[in-house]
């Protein structure tokens, strides 16, 4: 489930810059820390849940762990909206509607149809991603997503980056290279599904960034689209796929502690998903991305400080420190606007 300067998909109006009074367009706001934080966090704790469901419980159905997800997603934005918590547009801050048909116009959620599929796709094409491929190689490549995404941000919303920031872009990616240089093996099918994976995701990211401009949703407005146009195709291809029978048929489905697990992974998909729009918004794609970095790097040393027996050697280690030297870097130049 995957995030822009503008403010024009918050709820409330954007904060003014409070590490830098010199460039207040570009620096990170205190509110687009905490935003970053939370992500990162539930991040590493819904791939915890994930983890525990498919390999503690062996659950052979990633998919329908998505679709799960995207059902209760959506029935918490259609409650939530329908007491009115929350509203879906910018202009309705304090006011919402209460009849179904006034959600979101039908011509707004067709406007939105490109951050679905393009989410869709890169939802599938990254479970597909890390089939053939050994854990530092797939990581090496997945951290390439930053240059992609710089690119997808500049032909679809013609945003430019400082010679700063893609400096530290460089160094995360050479940094990527470095940690997985011992690895480096052409299987040419591998490599190509991981790179159409981190271009989805470029794309999928900078068609957030893209129509958190024109749509007038905000960020719960943006998930609930992407709820309605997703989960009807991820539910039909579960069901043809044979996975919902496989589900049906899974053997701890009916127990207290598999249900938990899946309830919990559902509630921090929720909170991800928003915290990736919010990210997005609030940031940039390109500040997802490297959150993203960050995360990774986390969750690989909480693995590796729990379950031992990684294949990390001294190269490995060297890559990854570099790769998270030029993720501060990058950081810094936000918070300082620069």
């Amino acid at each position: 489930m995957v995030s822009i300067e503008s403010s024009s998909m918050n709820d409330e109006p954007q904060n003014l810059p409070i590490f830098s009074k010199k460039n207040p367009n570009t620096a990170m706001t205190k509110k687009g820390v905490y935003v970053a934080i939370s992500y990162m966090a539930c991040a590493v704790l819904l791939v915890i849940f994930n983890k525990a469901a498919l390999s503690s419980y062996n659950f052979p159905c990633a998919n329908v762990i998505t679709l799960f997800q995207m059902l209760s997603s959506t029935l918490i934005l259609y409650v939530l909206r329908r007491w009115k918590v929350i509203s879906f547009t910018v202009q309705d801050s304090h006011t919402v509607a209460t009849r179904t048909a006034d959600l979101v116009p039908f011509m707004k959620v067709l406007h939105c149809t490109p951050v679905a599929l393009s989410y869709l796709l890169y939802m599938l094409v990254s479970m597909e991603s890390i089939r053939g491929i050994n854990v530092p190689m797939y990581t090496t490549l997945r951290r390439t997503t930053v240059f992609f995404t710089m690119m997808a941000e500049y032909f679809l919303v013609r945003k430019k980056y400082s010679s700063y920031v893609v400096t530290c872009v460089g160094i995360i990616i050479l940094g990527a290279f470095v940690a997985g240089a011992r690895d480096l093996s052409f299987d040419y099918y591998s490599y190509t599904v991981v790179l159409i994976s981190n271009i989805t995701t470029a794309v999928y990211l900078a068609c957030i960034s893209s129509l958190g401009e024109s749509s007038g949703l905000n960020s719960f407005g943006l998930m609930w689209c992407n709820g309605i146009i997703c989960t009807p195709i991820l539910l039909l291809w579960t069901a043809y796929s044979g996975d919902l029978d496989a589900t049906i048929n899974f053997s701890y489905f009916y127990t207290t502690g598999f249900q938990a697990v899946i309830v919990l992974s559902c509630a921090l998909a929720f909170l991800l998903n928003y915290s990736v729009f919010l990210n997005t918004t609030i940031n940039s794609a390109l500040t997802q991305t490297v959150c993203g970095n960050l995360k990774d790097l986390f969750t690989v040393g909480f693995g590796w400080l729990v379950f031992r027996g990684l294949p990390f050697d001294l190269l490995n280690i060297a890559g990854q420190c570099l790769s998270f030297l030029g993720s501060c870097l990058y950081a810094y130049c936000k918070l300082k606007g620069i």
